[in-house]
Order: C-alpha cells, then sequence, then structure tokens
C-alpha cells in the first residue's frame, strides 16, 4: 500500500487526503478511490501479475490514442504491478439496470436505452480497436484458438462438472470438446474480442454515456463471443425480446465498422458462443464458487444453469455426448428445482412463448374483469364537435378514445364545402388529395386493431372511439366513418356510428370475417 502512496505523491506532488476500497468482484487486483484535498480522485491499483498490468496499461494507451472510452492512465510504477487510472465515477451499467434486474428481468425504458447505448458502442472497441494493435502485450495469449477453447472447456469439466459426481465418458466428451472448438475457430477474426464483456465492467457518466473498464484479458478473436457474454449474463435475466433487439441493434451497428454476414449465419454462428460462454462461466462459478467458497459466484450458479436448460431446447448443436451430458446434468437434484421463467424459450432469437400475457411471479395473483367473457363485442364510433362537449358513453365505462382531427386540414374553412360533410364526395375527394387526414388515421387504426382485438379475446362487450374537431361536420365525421368502415370490415363485430351533430345513425352489421 505504501509503494502506491508513494506513486500518488510523486504523480500528484502530495499524499492523498483520502483512501476509499473499491470493491471487485472476480479480480485479485485491488483498487483504491485516492482523493486529493480538491476533491479529485483517481484510482489507485495493486496488481499481482506484471503481465496482466501491463496488458491493461497498454490496451489503455492503444484505445485512447484511438478516441475510445476507456479510463486515461496517469501513472505506472516500474513493476507495473501498481498505477493510478482515471477515475470514472461510481455508477456502473450493472448498478444502473438493478431495477429492472431486481425485478426478474423487467427493464424499463431508461434501463434498455441504457442497453441499447452500450450495445452499440461495442463493435467500436472490437473493431477499431483492433487496427494497430500489437497482439503481443495481450494477456495471457494474444489470439483466441482451439488450444483456448479446449482450456476453457477443461475448467468446466474439472470445476464445474466433476464436482457434480455426475458419470461421464471422458474420452467421448474430449472428443466432442474437440470438434466444438474447431467450430468456434472456423471463421477467421481480426477484431478485439474483449472478453470479460458484462454490465459490471462498463461505467456510465453523468450523461449515461458508456466508458469500458477491464479488458486486460482481451485478445484478438470473434466478435460474437462479447456478445454472447453480454446478453447471456448469467445474473442478468434479460427476457427474450430484449435479447433479440439488442442482438439486432449491435448487428446494425456492426455494419458501420465491417462487412458483416447475413442475420442466418450471424445468428448461427452467436448460438455456438452462448453454449461456450455459459459452459465458460460455470467453470470460472464452479471455482470461484465450490473450491474459493465466494457466496457471489455461488448464488449465480442457478441462473447459469437456467440459461443452459433453455440452450439446449434449441435444438441446434451438433454434440450429441456432450448434449447428452449436459441435459443430465440440467436434471441433477442440485439443479432440478429451479423454477423456469413464463418465457420457457428465451434464446434471443425465436418467439419462444405464444401466449403474450403470461404471468410473472412479481404481478401476484391474477384478477379478471367482471365483464370477461360477456361478449359479442359492440364498438360505437362517434363524430362531434369540441363546443358541445365530448359524448357521453352510455355503457357505463366511462369512455374510451378520444382523438382531435383539428390538427389536420379544414376543408371547412373553404366555401364550396361549408353546407356538406365527412360523407360528402366533394370533401372526402378534398381530404384524401391532401393527406393530412390519413397519415393520421393510420396511427388511429394501429392503436384500434390491438384494442378490438384484445377486447375480443377477453369478451368484453363494449368499446368507444370519439374523433372531434371545430364544427363536427368535415374531419371528425370522415375519420369517424372511416374507423368504423375498418374495424367492421377487418374484425366483423357489430360498429355502430353516431355523427352526433349531423343526427346520423348507423349501424355496420356483425359478419362473419377472418381476422385481417
Amino acid at each position: 500500500m505504501q509503494k502506491l502512496f508513494d506513486l500518488y505523491r510523486s504523480w500528484c506532488g502530495a499524499d492523498p487526503m483520502g483512501v476509499e476500497p473499491v470493491a471487485a468482484a472476480g479480480s485479485n487486483r485491488k483498487y483504491y478511490r485516492l482523493t486529493a484535498e480538491d476533491g479529485t480522485s483517481v484510482i489507485g491499483v495493486i496488481g499481482t501479475s506484471r503481465d496482466e498490468d501491463h496488458a491493461f496499461i497498454y490496451l489503455s494507451g492503444h484505445f485512447r490514442k484511438r478516441q475510445l472510452p476507456v479510463p486515461r492512465i496517469f501513472a505506472v510504477a516500474d513493476d507495473e504491478l501498481r498505477y493510478l487510472q482515471e477515475d470514472l465515477g461510481r455508477v456502473s451499467l450493472f448498478g444502473a439496470i438493478s431495477g429492472g434486474r431486481d425485478a426478474g428481468g423487467r427493464y424499463n425504458r431508461k434501463e434498455r436505452q441504457l442497453l441499447i447505448n452500450t450495445i452499440r458502442e461495442l463493435p467500436d472497441i472490437q473493431i477499431r480497436g483492433a487496427r494497430g494493435l500489437d497482439w503481443s502485450n495481450c494477456y495471457p495469449q494474444p489470439e483466441f484458438n482451439e488450444d483456448s477453447v479446449l482450456f476453457d472447456l477443461n475448467y468446466f469439466k474439472y470445476c464445474f462438472l466433476k464436482p457434480t459426481e455426475l458419470d461421464f465418458h471422458e474420452l467421448k466428451l474430449e472428443a466432442n470438446f474437440r470438434l466444438f472448438a474447431k467450430d468456434l475457430v472456423a471463421e477467421k477474426a481480426d477484431s478485439f474480442m474483449y472478453r470479460d464483456f458484462q454490465a459490471r465492467n462498463v461505467m456510465l457518466d453523468a450523461a449515461g454515456h458508456p466508458y469500458f473498464i477491464d479488458y486486460q484479458g482481451g485478445r484478438k478473436g470473434p466478435y460474437y463471443y462479447d456478445l454472447a457474454s453480454f446478453l447471456w449474463q448469467a445474473s442478468a435475466k434479460y427476457p427474450y425480446k430484449l435479447r433479440r433487439e439488442l442482438v439486432y441493434e449491435y448487428y446494425n451497428s456492426l455494419k458501420n465498422y465491417t462487412e458483416v454476414p447475413s442475420v442466418r449465419h450471424f445468428v448461427e454462428r452467436l448460438s455456438l458462443f452462448v453454449l461456450f460462454r455459459t459452459l465458460q462461466v460455470l467453470g470460472a462459478y464452479g471455482f470461484r464458487g465450490y473450491f474459493e467458497r465466494k457466496k457471489h459466484f455461488l448464488d449465480s450458479i442457478p441462473a447459469a444453469m437456467q440459461n443452459l436448460r433453455e440452450l439446449l431446447k434449441l435444438n441446434v448443436f451438433t454434440y450429441p455426448y456432450l448434449l447428452d451430458v449436459l441435459k443430465r446434468l440440467t436434471e441433477l437434484p442440485q439443479f432440478a428445482n429451479i423454477e423456469e421463467p413464463a418465457l420457457t424459450r428465451a434464446d434471443g432469437f425465436k418467439v419462444s412463448d405464444s401466449n403474450v400475457y403470461s404471468a410473472h411471479p412479481s404481478d401476484g395473483p391474477a384478477t379478471f374483469s367482471k365483464y370477461d367473457n360477456k361478449g359479442p363485442l359492440v364498438v360505437k364510433v362517434f363524430s362531434f364537435s369540441f363546443h358541445k362537449g365530448i359524448p357521453e358513453d352510455e355503457s357505463g365505462n366511462g369512455g374510451g378514445y378520444v382523438f382531435d382531427c383539428r390538427g389536420t386540414h379544414n376543408p371547412g374553412r373553404y366555401e364550396p364545402y361549408k353546407k356538406l360533410t365527412g360523407l360528402d364526395e366533394p370533401v372526402i375527394r378534398f381530404l384524401e388529395d391532401d393527406g393530412e387526414i390519413l397519415t393520421f388515421l393510420e396511427s388511429v387504426y394501429k392503436l384500434a386493431d390491438v384494442h378490438v382485438r384484445r377486447y375480443i379475446q377477453r369478451g368484453f362487450t363494449s368499446l368507444m372511439f370519439s374523433f372531434g374537431c371545430t364544427g363536427g361536420q368535415h374531419r371528425s365525421v370522415y375519420a369517424a366513418q372511416h374507423l368504423a368502415e375498418h374495424i367492421n370490415d377487418k374484425f366483423g363485430v357489430e360498429v355502430r356510428v353516431v355523427h352526433r351533430e349531423q343526427n346520423i345513425n348507423k349501424i355496420l352489421e356483425a359478419k362473419r370475417t377472418e381476422v385481417k
């Protein structure tokens, strides 16, 4: 510790006024926040491996030259076992999205945006960061290859699989490991493989922009690995829809930096790395948890096993003995009682559950409306003048949608149309030639379709739409009439149209139709 203070003094010219330990999850390095008299701070690092420290220091300098968002290195000891780096604050991506994680993977809009911002930046460090990089500085090896894959697979075998005492044929498993390793390195890779890309290793500035840390294990390798590492992080509990969205955000961002394969090929390759990363993670959890007895890693094993269980359902891998061993592993008593989430095939690529209204433990017991299963649905569509008030809902439900048409071009301002309504051909032609009302109705149709379909599913009997304009004569009449016809044509339900200010009432009869 004294040598770290000496380094700080030689850089700053004074001793730090404050020293605060900074937690490190799986690293053997020790971190301290060193604060100066003026309140500014840096992170002091005490390492245990010169080669590992050298890799981080070299990579940080290289990435800074390429203007990538990584910490600056301010001072380095002669033996490189201690160094001072920029303090990027206290807010990590892992902490910023803790609400969604604690809610079982129900991330809100702000949390999702932070994830999107981060995944869009990943190709920048992978592709631009690789340019001009001297791979010989990487630790513990310069390149992802078959040997490194087999090392990690055997790490899984010895540190996780064997401690479970599951019976398996070691030579058969080794043969499948070799096939798996050969497939993983089959494509040429010229990008920087971060290797430990996860939410804990992303810091956020005040504006929410991501900065990357802890890339000292990086090397030349395939970009699929980091995407798998990030999105299938066991404890993150990313739901399949969010995973899929982030995969495509990454894919589209990657196009800005390099030539990319087809989506189909990309997804097939990614699935291999997801399986590999899952086994690698289990190996790390086994070593850190079973042997080093670190609670964080023991607590993470159930979520990683659930990831594995979901992967095996994909049925896309061609390593029969390995898959047999993994299937039997997931069925062991110590892993068999893990609750499956509502979306049971969260593979990140395919729709996994046709019931989009599956319950979630955070929701509590389900409740039902007294109007459920009363059907059939009758839709009421009104046109009205805002000067005379919004139409009342006689069903007792309090009304439904109210749309304001006054933002569209008003034919009532022109003499030829003043005595006509939105049902008359000249007004219809005026509105449709102008086009504003058509754009307006496109959005209305999207809202209405979802609502009508859901009400039919639940057996609700009443739904109301109202369109208002200045006089209730032109725009609102046109919009109400067209929505009524749209719903009747698409869903076949009875629609009652009321043009209130025109004293016009129409019923569009229910009919048998195939929902379009």
